[in-house]
């Protein structure tokens, strides 16, 4: 399989049908007949104070294999990737993730109540975690509004945006700081059967973070494959640590959780003090011999229970990728999420008992990554010095459970 990469180079080399900044695009006649046809729209409602971008390709194949065909993507929202489509045989066009409409998502993203800080984000789609994923804990300010955090003898100021739903829980800080953010620069381009999206952000620190960031996300979409990828550059004078996540809320299309099957190749799982708070200890319990070993290759099921850990000591392929694979079994679907960069150390996993949805979240860096519950552990943050970037990058594959065809992990 060509990678996006190298088609897309391909395709740019020989000028098909690039949609521009301006939104202008190829004539469809002067296509070849019958070829299928990209486009990168922009006629969506404001979410966040910028345009709601979505990608769209026509499906080209003979309907007996699964493909992509759109996503839908918030640059207003720290490029939150609301929306995947795909053509499903005997199923047409299905969405992938679990969101409501663009309508209804713009009065909900609204940074009112119970979303001052982009909090609603993390509730639908697929947000971008930057510069943590999951949640960190530390003293509380005066007034309840911020904790403090240290790494190498520097404190910061993070706001305490998340507690657990029991009175009294504690207030942490969630999901990192990219949540509500909008983007400096957008580009879209549409090729002859590919597109892609990128959006750039300029984050300050202010005293909230280690340092002052460059954050670019490109998402590309294929028939075959789609494609996210996040660059931090450095833009401070100091070191920093930077953790990089993903929180998509992968639907099941018959709408069974008791259909869902979990490949996913681990060693351990972080335990936590209880659901609710979802607090590291800072222990290791091994999976083997347990509910929550999804090591086999055919998968495995969910506990009858909540899911909600994150799953550490990660297997990889020889090229350092690690390869999960989430199938609904009625529906004859399948869904590869490769964590393609080695600096991905943890998959958190969400899926309530009673929603048709498992969430599987990439990530840098453990639950609570500066914690002395660790004791030295390293969990995951990666240490990014002035001027440097560091690079975190997922692929999403469709298949079907039944044909032999499955796409092979990456050799």
């Amino acid at each position: 399989m060509k990678t996006i990469l190298r088609k897309r180079w391909i395709l740019v080399m020989i000028g098909v049908g690039i949609v521009s900044m301006s939104g202008c695009k190829k004539n469809p006649e002067q296509l070849a007949p019958n070829a299928p046809q990209t486009t990168a729209t922009m006629n969506k409602p404001e979410i966040g104070g910028q345009k709601v971008i979505v990608l769209r390709r026509n499906r080209t194949g003979d309907g007996t294999h699964p493909e992509f065909l759109s996503v839908t993507l918030l640059p207003g929202r720290g490029m939150n990737v609301f929306q995947i489509t795909a053509y499903l045989p005997g199923k047409g066009e299905v969405p992938l993730l679990t969101s409501p409409s663009l309508d209804e998502a713009a009065k909900i993203l609204n940074g009112g109540p119970g979303d001052e800080s982009g909090n609603k984000s993390f509730t639908m789609g697929g947000a971008i975690l930057f510069p943590f994923a999951n949640r960190i804990l530390g003293p509380l300010s005066a007034d309840k509004k911020y904790l403090s955090a240290t790494w190498r003898g520097r404190t910061i100021q993070l706001l305490a945006n998340w507690h657990g739903k029991k009175p009294g829980a504690p207030l942490h800080a969630m999901h990192g700081q990219i949540l509500n953010a909008r983007a400096n620069d957008i580009d879209r381009k549409a090729m002859l059967d590919s597109a892609v999206a990128t959006a750039t952000y300029h984050l300050k620190a202010d005293g909230h973070w280690f340092s002052d960031n460059d954050v670019t996300v490109d998402v590309a979409l294929e028939a075959d494959a789609l494609d996210v990828t996040l660059e931090a550059t450095n833009t401070g004078k100091e070191p920093e640590p930077i953790g990089v996540g993903w929180h998509p809320y992968f639907q099941l299309p018959s709408g069974n959780r008791a259909n869902a099957r979990l490949h996913l190749p681990s060693e351990a799982r972080a335990e936590v003090n209880n659901y609710d708070d979802v607090f590291p200890t800072g222990k290791l319990l091994s999976v083997h011999d347990t509910p929550y070993d999804f090591n086999a290759d055919q998968g495995a099921p969910l506990p009858d229970v909540l899911v909600d850990d994150t799953f550490v000591q990660l297997q990889r392929t020889s090229d350092g990728e690690t390869v999960c694979d989430l199938m609904d079994i009625e529906a004859d679907y399948g869904l590869r999420i490769t964590a393609m960069t080695p600096l991905i150390r943890a998959f958190q996993v969400y899926s309530p008992p009673d929603k048709p949805f498992v969430a599987i979240e990439p990530q840098f860096n453990y639950g609570d990554p500066f914690g002395k519950e660790w004791e030295g552990e390293d969990t995951g943050m990666v240490t990014v010095e002035p001027g440097r970037n560091v690079i975190w990058k997922v692929r999403l594959e469709l298949f079907q459970p039944s044909q032999a065809s499955q796409p092979a992990p990456p050799q």
